[in-house]
C-alpha cells in the first residue's frame, strides 16, 4: 500500500487558499480515479483506491497544518508502512506557480506542514513539490499561502491539477518522469515532431508557388494554341 498525503488546513475558510493546493490535488485525483467516499479516520479524511495496480490511500489531515506529521504518523503505524510508501503533495514558495517537482527526502525549508512530517515520521518521505511562487519577501509570506488563489491563477491550476491526475498511475509505478511528462502535456503547449509550435488550423494556406516560366519560341506557342 501507498499512502499519498496532501497538505492544507481544514475548513470552508481555508479551502480556496494556495497552502491548501495538496488537499486540492488529493481531492482530484479521487475524483478522476474512482476512489471511495471520503471518511474520517487517523485525525483526517481517508479515501481508498487503486492507481496503477497499486493500493493507494489519500489522507488530507484534519488537524491543520504545523501538526500534520500526527495524522501521517498515525495512518502509518496502523499500516505499518515506512517513510518509502509516503508521497506528500504540498505548496512550494519556491517554484513559479504551475511549475511541479518530485522529490524523495530532503529537509523542509520552513514549511510548516513538512517540519511536522520531519518530527513525527523522519525525513525520507517523497513530495510532490507544487509551485505557487513567491510574495517577494518573507515578511509577506504568511499572508500569501493563507490568501485564496487569484481568478488569473486558476487556469494554469486546473491545468496543474489535471496533470497530477493524467500522472497519477505513472506516479503509483514508481514512474517519476512518466508523472512530469504527464503535468507537462497539461501545463505547457504541446509541439509537433519538429519542436515547433503545431499550426492553427485557421491559418492561411501556404502561397502558391510561381507558375515556371514559358520557353516556348514564338512559333510553338502559335501552334500550341490551335491544338
Amino acid at each position: 500500500m501507498q499512502l499519498w498525503v496532501g497538505l492544507g488546513n481544514p475548513g470552508g475558510t481555508y479551502a480556496g487558499n494556495r497552502h491548501n493546493i495538496g488537499f486540492m490535488a488529493l481531492d482530484r485525483l479521487a475524483q478522476d480515479h474512482g476512489f471511495g467516499p471520503w471518511r474520517s479516520k487517523f485525525q483526517g479524511h481517508i479515501s481508498e483506491g487503486v492507481l496503477g495496480g497499486q493500493k493507494v490511500l489519500l489522507l488530507k489531515p484534519e488537524t491543520f497544518m504545523n501538526r500534520s506529521g500526527q495524522a501521517v504518523g498515525e495512518a502509518m503505524r496502523f499500516y505499518k508502512l515506512t517513510p518509502a510508501d509516503v508521497t506528500v503533495f504540498h505548496d512550494e514558495l519556491d517554484l513559479a506557480p504551475g511549475k511541479l517537482r518530485v522529490k524523495q527526502g530532503g529537509g523542509h525549508a520552513g514549511h510548516n506542514g513538512l517540519r511536522s512530517l520531519h518530527a513525527h515520521v523522519g525525513e525520507a518521505y517523497g513530495r510532490v513539490r507544487m509551485g505557487i511562487g513567491h510574495p517577494g519577501h518573507k515578511d509577506k509570506v504568511a499572508g500569501y499561502v493563507l490568501a485564496d488563489f487569484a481568478k488569473g491563477d486558476q487556469d494554469w491550476l486546473d491545468d496543474v491539477l489535471r496533470g497530477v491526475s493524467d500522472g497519477a498511475m505513472a506516479l503509483a509505478k514508481g514512474d517519476s518522469a512518466g508523472f512530469m511528462n504527464a503535468v507537462a502535456l497539461r501545463v505547457s503547449p504541446q509541439r509537433s515532431s519538429t519542436g515547433t509550435a503545431a499550426p492553427d488550423s485557421k491559418a492561411e494556406a501556404a502561397p502558391k508557388p510561381d507558375p515556371a516560366p514559358d520557353t516556348r519560341n514564338a512559333m510553338q506557342k502559335l501552334m500550341d494554341r490551335f491544338r
